[in-house]
């Protein structure tokens, strides 16, 4: 993990990388066709959530590399990280993150979202069970939970060291 690259904790209530994480997550979007949702939910679900930020620092500007957005319960609700950083465990260091604060880690993702799904079970998600027509769109989802000898869960406890 690149020396510029920092982890923020946004709490909740707080909409702090809101309007960057929109814009990551509307990219991804239209280049990828997944993470669809009105901008009112997203926003009003982001700001409600504990969201786990990683920040690219440059000598004029800073750069959303990711971000994981968590309810209470350990929920994801939103998982993103920028096509030009992924492959470089971003991804799983968010995961690490959030399952080292949280008891309980899980998540839906699209049955037709085979990268999504590939990354999940790679750190150590199993399938729950599969739920017709879970989006808006009536796209069918996975939920998800995180093992508890996940590679995210041992990631978790380096972290913690």
């Amino acid at each position: 993990m690149s020396a510029t690259i920092e982890l923020r904790v946004i709490d909740r209530g707080d909409d702090g990388l809101v309007e960057d994480a929109w814009t990551l997550k509307e990219h991804i979007r239209r280049e990828e066709g997944v993470l669809r949702q009105r901008r009112g939910f997203f926003t009003d679900a982001y700001t409600r959530a504990t969201t786990y930020a990683l920040v690219e620092r440059g000598l004029d500007d800073e750069q959303l590399v990711g971000f994981a957005s968590v309810r209470r319960d350990g929920y994801v609700l939103f998982l993103a990280v920028d096509a030009g950083h992924r492959g470089e465990g971003y991804g799983k260091r968010l995961i690490a993150e959030v399952a080292d604060d949280y008891n309980t880690v899980t998540c839906h993702a699209r049955t037709t979202n085979q990268d999504a799904i590939d990354f999940y079970e790679e750190i150590g998600f199993e399938v729950v069970r599969r739920i017709d027509n879970y989006y808006e769109d009536r796209g069918d989802a996975y939920y998800l939970k995180l093992g508890d000898d996940s590679f995210a869960e041992k990631l978790s406890r380096f972290i913690r060291r």
